[in-house]
């Protein structure tokens, strides 16, 4: 066997599909899209380099092997990288040799930035890789879905009419509303719980624009939002209605796209499938209130339906409520866990 090292060209993608047939996870699927031309970063696009490893057969190249890498405009302090290598040359170095060619091109990156990260799935190959060479687990990540009915409805207290009797048909409908996806109050909330969330792995700085274009844009498949508010209070007393809504303390964000669980229990109906969500939360609220918070969202949500969503460990309030369903079986992982990991 003799391997030789080359830059990607075009139809590289087709060749190498070929050798490798069907992904072998779903971080796999996802990746190898990144596989194309390389770019020098000066046309807008970002900077790549990308490497193909051949087998020299008779004078021939068959490509066997590919690895990338790549700067990211979000989560900008580390560089993206991927790897794979065809079933029948793994264990022949052809993995240690591309990640030694990467990591020497990462060194001449314009943003100055060197380390990398990828994603893997706990107990594949490519987790067994990257262990090998020093790239160690920085988060984890599950998709959730909650059954419907899973956690108790919250109780809301009466709504305040300005003095006049309490009305009970209302409880809830002063902190509990619909929201525009388009909302700046949405889009700013959105924004910091984000970041608040990726402290291993700073998003930089987002702009309103940003915000929108990732999570609450028409392209993202943002359906619709509902927010759970804190109590309206009013400036001049209690028995003079609030003039203000609330500040938002958790939010949920639905997606167009409904998501056909593979893992359902027999019986479901046909065609049933959870509802995508994206739920987070005010990050200046204490421990306790947006734990809180979230999980009164969350039980609204899943009411009479299926929601699905993404649970990272560093989800603190929404682990605090999810990870006690999933260990009664009111909650169900749906399909692998991924590990992001760095060296």
């Amino acid at each position: 066997m003799a391997i030789e090292y080359r830059e990607w060209r075009e139809g590289d993608d087709l060749a190498l599909l070929e050798i490798w047939g069907d992904p072998e996870t779903f971080q796999a699927g996802q990746f190898r899209g990144a596989l194309t031309v390389s770019s020098a970063g000066a046309d807008g696009t970002p900077w790549r380099r990308t490497i193909v490893a051949e087998d020299v057969v008779d004078g021939v190249g068959i490509p066997v092997a590919a690895g990338v890498v790549y700067e990211a405009s979000l989560h900008p302090e580390r560089l993206w990288a991927y790897i794979e290598v065809a079933r029948d040359h793994r264990r022949a170095g052809i993995g240690a040799t591309l990640l030694t060619m990467l990591r020497r091109e990462a060194d001449q990156a314009p943003s100055g930035v060197s380390k990398l990260r990828a994603k893997v799935q706990p107990g594949s190959p490519g987790a067994a890789f990257a262990e090998e060479f020093g790239l160690s687990a920085i988060q984890r990540s599950r998709l959730v879905v909650v059954e419907p009915g899973a956690l108790k409805l919250p109780v809301f207290p009466a709504k305040d009419n300005g003095g006049r009797p309490a009305n009970d048909e209302n409880a809830g409908s002063d902190v509990v509303m619909d929201l525009a996806t388009g909302s700046v109050e949405l889009t700013d909330v959105v924004g910091r719980y984000y970041t608040s969330i990726h402290g291993w792995d700073s998003p930089g700085v987002l702009s309103m624009g940003q915000v929108q274009k990732l999570f609450l844009d028409d392209l993202t498949g943002a359906h619709g939002a509902i927010v759970l508010r804190a109590e309206p209070e009013s400036a001049f007393g209690s028995g003079v209605a609030p003039s203000k809504k609330g500040r938002i303390r958790a939010f949920a964000v639905s997606y167009a796209e409904a998501f056909q669980d593979p893992l359902a229990p027999e019986g479901s109906a046909p065609g049933s499938a959870a509802t995508d969500v994206f739920v987070g939360h005010d990050p200046a609220l204490d421990t306790a209130d947006a734990a809180e918070a979230v999980r009164d969202l969350l039980s609204l949500l899943a009411y009479q339906h299926p929601v699905m969503l993404e649970l990272d460990d560093s989800m603190t309030a929404l682990r605090a409520a999810v990870e006690p369903l999933l260990d009664s079986g009111k909650a169900r992982q749906a399909g692998a866990e991924t590990l992001i990991v760095s060296d």
